[in-house]
């Protein structure tokens, strides 16, 4: 039957850019079809209940870049969206200290004061710049990237409005604005702050998903990266899906299914079809054939245009490009179960402390040493950590009494020296729990399951690509119009009615939706 019946468009891959832009197709009266390789939708957005009762966020677990339009024009709250807010970030402190910083912005002051009055008095100014120069570039990851090589019109007038844009920022927001594209994120918050747990936490979101340490140029747009989310309008605010991660794939995919969209799952695509320089559909590994007037990939460019499509049918430079494209793997998961709440030294006892974010990133040094050990093969030995637990904010995570917690890891390099497998990930999962249970003595009594994802976990279980989550580093010459490659941002291909919508397209990754919305508007301009 696939063979006999005909799409406007199949998409590749069923994570939420891909679900995205089939509601957007099947919204516009497409005949849609999604095709993923597992067995559950989302990809990296994704909740698995792999121990009974026990649910995780297994990869992605925290939203705050998920477009506002988005939500809105699909109407995920009707399909059962939920974000819940996250309440604070805790630093526990190797002395026993801690430095917390809460929703409420007397509370962070007042903690901020205890510390250092300097960076108390300094913070409300930093988190002003830092607002203005995030409303000043949010815009910008909302549009088509135009060619600055080329002379349409449409290019030129959109290469105009992004320059009247900038030019209307202040003196002080623009070259504030050329630091944070070019600094580390750590010198950038030395000119700001003096405590170093404050500072080494701000600059954690300047390396999440990225094979750099917080000294290294560039980082410091990735924290701005992370600093342009809202929640229900409230900006730099960040939440929990009810549900986990894979509730949000869940309700675009109820969205793509109530448009019209149809979903198929367990459905591995082989190959595009091309025929004449065009893509005209896809060839399943069970031997199917479906055609299709355009072929959409939502998994990353060197999946896509190494893969997928014989390099043949593509430029030599464009693959050349593709082929240079940095895609480096550098983070790790760890999921527990646990049959009760961890027992923080600086914190003993159940508090609001365990509904927010616990950060292990103690100094900018510690950080930058973790790195080290990624720079020459290694996992790190004392890692930085992200961590959450979700049954805190959403008891319908865990059975009654009991607990999951969500680590995500750095540094764990895809390319790690000797390979990874079964005995490496153990001993990666190790590290992190012997790393943890210092600052949480009873941790290791409490774990009921452990599951450790690596990044070749990532890229043979979840297809992402040297178990990059961003489909790509957010580096600057990988960003905007040069992301995957120059004069290939715009979601088209060299290969004709074949684009792209994954997180390896502008703006970059993150549960944004984003590149599925553009890259759906841009194939029904051309329609």
């Amino acid at each position: 039957m696939g063979a006999a019946k005909r799409y406007d468009a199949v998409i590749i891959g069923g994570g939420h850019n891909g679900l995205v832009n089939a509601a957007y197709l099947a919204r516009a009266g497409k005949r849609v079809l999604v095709l993923e390789r597992r067995h559950v939708l989302g990809g990296s957005t994704v909740t698995e209940e792999i121990y009974p009762g026990f649910k995780y966020s297994v990869l992605s677990y925290v939203v705050s870049l998920l477009r506002p339009e988005i939500i809105r024009e699909l109407e995920l709250p009707k399909h059962g969206l939920e974000i819940l807010p996250l309440e604070s970030t805790l630093t526990p402190l190797p002395d026993g200290d801690y430095l917390v910083r809460w929703a409420d912005h007397d509370q962070t002051r007042r903690e901020l004061y205890r510390h250092s009055p300097r960076d108390a008095d300094t913070y409300d100014d930093f988190g002003k710049l830092m607002y203005q120069l995030a409303f000043a570039v949010k815009p910008i990851l909302g549009i088509v990237p135009p060619d600055p090589t080329s002379l349409s019109p449409r290019d030129l007038l959109s290469l105009a409005r992004i320059g009247k844009h900038f030019q209307n920022l202040g003196a002080e927001q623009f070259y504030a604005l050329c630091k944070l594209l070019t600094m580390s994120s750590a010198d950038f918050l030395d000119e700001w702050f003096e405590y170093e747990p404050l500072k080494a936490t701000m600059s954690a979101s300047g390396i999440i998903g990225t094979f750099l340490g917080p000294r290294s140029p560039g980082t410091a747009y990735v924290l701005l990266h992370h600093y342009m989310g809202e929640i229900d309008g409230v900006f730099r605010a960040w939440g929990f899906p009810r549900g986990g991660a894979g509730a949000v794939a869940d309700a675009i995919a109820a969205a793509a299914g109530r448009l019209g969209a149809e979903i198929r799952t367990e459905a591995a695509v082989q190959q595009v079809i091309v025929k004449n320089g065009r893509a005209v559909g896809v060839a399943l590994d069970s031997g199917e054939e479906i055609r299709a007037r355009k072929v959409v990939s939502a998994v990353d460019p060197k999946l896509t245009f190494l893969k997928l499509v014989e390099p043949r049918e593509l430029p030599s430079d464009f693959v050349d490009a593709i082929r240079r494209y940095k895609i480096r793997g550098s983070s790790g998961k760890v999921n527990l179960a646990l049959d009760d709440l961890p027992n923080l030294t600086c914190l003993p006892g159940r508090g609001p402390h365990l509904r927010g974010a616990i950060s292990i990133s103690p100094s900018i040094g510690y950080l930058e040493r973790a790195y080290d050990d990624a720079k020459y093969g290694n996992f790190s030995r004392r890692p930085y950590m992200d961590i959450i637990i979700p049954s805190m904010i959403d008891p319908g995570m865990a059975p009654p009494g009991k607990h999951v917690m969500s680590i995500f890891v750095q540094y764990a390099p895809f390319a790690l020296e000797g390979g990874w497998n079964d005995e490496r990930r153990e001993a990666f999962g190790d590290v992190v729990i012997d790393t943890l249970s210092e600052y949480a003595p009873n941790l290791k009594d409490l774990i009921l399951h452990r599951w450790v994802v690596t990044p070749w976990d990532m890229q043979e279980e979840y297809g992402l690509t040297e178990g990059n989550i961003f489909h790509g580093e957010l580096a600057l010459h990988q960003l905007l119009f040069m992301r995957p490659a120059p004069r290939w941002a715009d979601y088209r291909t060299p290969l004709k009615n074949l684009y792209q919508c994954g997180s390896g397209t502008h703006p970059g990754g993150g549960i944004s939706g984003t590149s599925g919305r553009l890259a759906a508007l841009e194939m029904l301009r051309d329609s």
